[in-house]
């Protein structure tokens, strides 16, 4: 108990502070571009046009709405962290006992040489697959306030109050939408999620096994084991970045905003059809990255030529 309250807390504070940078992405996410880019250089020191950063876009947002703006959304997700965490631990221990009697038998096999080669590579399955149930669990039970929280992001694009509060906006999803509209982008976020947990949980362990030698035979060998699961985390999300990035267009995809709605962005017919798009138009890493942002090619900017000289 002690732990979940802990997890709680610490959840909560993440999220405030990491509020604004989420919501900024968000917009990014969509296509959302209210501010000229600016000619500068790239890392090799040839002249490219740089979509504004993650301070830039924040500063506009803040100019229109206010430091308040920053964190419009921010109810619906802190709930959804809240449900999570908690849904996540009791799943998590739920599937620990009824696995139990299953581990006692494999234990028995283990002691007596049956499994001695694949016992490391076992644990690894069984505790990813763990892992998964107790995401994918939360992740359904919190779909709704996460789809709430991206359709009031998305209102500062055409300054719309249609999704005001957690409750008005649950009223408003079910009348136009039902039960279907608190699951919208669903099926892309859940493939991410378990595709990255199974790339991060895999690759740790190659690494660990094959590429790395056990901590007794090297004094920093343990040090980078320990930080062998963050790597494989970091790639593996960016491999599966693209899932995230359709999920959260699925979720305000034709929903009454501007932001979602033609002309100014596209009606999908599924997640399928929208990473289709997305794929013919390259924007497959819209909204990776918040800072260095090169600008599309194929328009055209007002800008100072000279400057690049």
């Amino acid at each position: 108990m002690a732990d979940t309250l802990s997890q709680l807390y610490l959840g909560a504070g993440l999220t405030v502070l990491s509020h604004p940078l989420m919501y900024v992405k968000v917009l990014i996410q969509v296509g959302h571009e209210p501010l000229p880019p600016t000619p500068g250089r790239n890392i090799f020191g040839r002249p490219v046009f740089q979509l504004p950063g993650l301070f830039a876009y924040a500063k506009h947002i803040v100019k229109i709405d206010g430091k308040r703006g920053l964190f419009k959304g921010l109810v619906p997700r802190l709930c959804a962290g809240t449900i999570g965490t908690v849904v996540h631990s009791k799943v998590l221990q739920v599937s620990t006992l009824s696995m139990h009697y299953h581990d006692t038998k494999v234990t028995e096999c283990l002691e007596l040489g049956k499994l001695a080669g694949s016992s490391s590579l076992y644990r690894v399955f069984e505790e990813t697959t763990r892992e998964m149930i107790a995401r994918s669990t939360a992740t359904i039970v919190t779909h709704p306030f996460h789809v709430i929280t991206l359709r009031c992001m998305i209102q500062f694009i055409g300054q719309e109050t249609k999704y005001s509060g957690v409750f008005g906006s649950v009223v408003t999803i079910y009348r136009e939408e039902g039960l279907l509209g608190f699951f919208a982008g669903l099926i892309p976020r859940l493939l991410g999620d378990m595709i990255s947990l199974w790339l991060c949980n895999l690759l740790a362990y190659v690494i660990n096994t094959y590429i790395l030698e056990p901590p007794s035979q090297g004094s920093h060998i343990g040090e980078l084991r320990s930080y062998s699961q963050a790597v494989t985390g970091f790639l593996a999300s960016m491999l599966t970045y693209p899932f995230v990035l359709v999920s959260n267009l699925m979720a305000v995809n034709n929903c009454g905003l501007v932001g979602g709605l033609p002309p100014y962005a596209a009606v999908y017919s599924s997640w399928i059809d929208c990473w289709r798009q997305l794929s013919r138009e390259g924007n497959m890493g819209r909204g990776n990255s918040l800072f260095f942002r090169k600008a599309p090619a194929g328009r055209n900017y007002a800008l100072d030529q000279k400057r690049f000289v």
